[in-house]
């Protein structure tokens, strides 16, 4: 939590459109912090978490440059759930201290925490006022892995099953969006959200609609 901006954390499964209600948010003017490039910039080299990675799964994960191949790696944790946790132990704390540092320099009065693992990272759900998940059923996520992500429906299945169940994060949530339906439909109960919001904590709305003039 930050003593000046309200941060909402929003999580879901892959695939399930959390990038359309990150650009709703950052329509508003929210300040969005993504946590997956956090991850990028810890992993880096000179990176936080750079040495202790290659440490543990060898310098077969470098490309020719000396970076991490993040494809190399992903073919290695993708497929191990152990090997995923052992990158996530090195990783998690690291974008947990380099989020709080991003959402104490953020302007803006409303902070956005997007973050696919932010109930399973331990500390990071730490920094949210609320946590939002996303929802979307097993068809919707196979659709857009395959149409926009152009993934094959082999790999696509393997990334969603390795995901923890959605239901786990719904009970951990503030507020659930269900992302089946239309897009105006999802627009809707964005808009009856942020109506919400701006009853709930009307200081701090106050000033993002002051800071957005």
């Amino acid at each position: 939590m930050s003593d000046k901006s309200l941060v909402i954390g929003l999580t879901g499964n892959i695939a399930t459109g959390k990038s359309t209600i990150l650009k709703y948010l950052a329509d508003k003017c929210a300040a969005i912090i993504d946590a997956d490039k956090l991850a990028h910039r810890v992993m880096e080299p000179g990176g936080a978490a750079y040495d202790a990675v290659v440490r543990v799964f060898g310098k077969g994960i470098l490309a020719e440059d000396g970076t991490i191949d993040r494809k190399k790696l992903a073919q290695i944790v993708f497929s191990n759930p152990i090997e995923l946790g052992k990158l996530e132990k090195l990783v998690h704390p690291k974008v947990f201290e380099l989020g709080r540092q991003e959402i104490e320099k953020a302007e803006s009065p409303l902070v956005v925490l997007e973050a696919i693992k932010l109930l399973e990272a331990g500390l990071m759900v730490t920094l949210c006022d609320e946590v939002w998940v996303v929802t979307s059923n097993f068809a919707n996520q196979m659709k857009r892995l395959l149409e926009f992500r152009g993934m094959d429906e082999e790999q696509a299945r393997q990334i969603i099953n390795i995901q923890p169940p959605q239901a786990a994060k719904i009970n951990q949530a503030d507020r659930v969006i269900d992302n089946n339906g239309s897009l105006d439909e999802l627009y809707a109960q964005l808009d009856a959200i942020w109506n919400d919001l701006r009853r709930r904590y009307p200081t701090r709305m106050h000033a993002l609609i002051n800071h957005s003039r």
